[in-house]
C-alpha cells in the first residue's frame, strides 16, 4: 500500500486549517467556488467528482485525487467509472498519470471499503 488515502485526507484537512484561518475570505471564496462548481446541474456530482479526479491525475496532485476519490464514492462512483476515468487521464496524461491512476484505483478501494464499515 502507497498510502492509508483516508487518513490522508483527515491529516491533510488538519494541515490546511492554518491556511483556512490565515486567509479566510480568500479561503471563504474558494469554497464557494467549490460548493458551485459540484452542485446538480448539466452533470451530477459524480460525473463532476470523476471529471476532478482525472484532472488531479493528469496535473499529479496527491490531496486531489484523495478528496475526490472520497467525494466520488460518496456519489456512488463504481469501480468500472474509476477505470475509465483513469483510462482517460492516461490517454491525457500519459505515463505520469498511469503512475498517480494507479494511485487514485487504490484512493477508491480504501474508500469503498471504509464505506461498506
Amino acid at each position: 500500500m502507497y498510502k492509508d488515502w483516508p487518513a490522508y485526507t483527515k491529516t491533510l484537512s488538519g494541515a490546511m486549517q492554518g491556511a483556512r484561518e490565515g486567509i479566510p475570505d480568500t479561503w471563504a471564496a474558494f469554497s464557494k467556488l467549490a460548493a458551485e462548481s459540484t452542485k446538480t446541474g448539466a452533470l451530477d456530482p459524480k460525473t463532476k467528482e470523476l471529471t476532478a479526479i482525472g484532472i488531479a491525475i493528469a496535473v499529479r496532485c496527491d490531496g486531489c485525487i484523495a478528496f475526490h476519490v472520497r467525494a466520488a464514492v460518496r456519489h456512488g462512483a463504481t469501480r468500472d467509472e474509476m477505470l475509465e476515468t483513469i483510462g482517460m487521464a492516461i490517454y491525457m496524461g500519459g505515463g505520469p498519470a498511469s503512475i498517480y491512476g494507479s494511485l487514485a484505483l487504490e484512493a477508491y478501494d480504501q474508500f469503498v471499503a471504509a464505506k461498506k464499515g
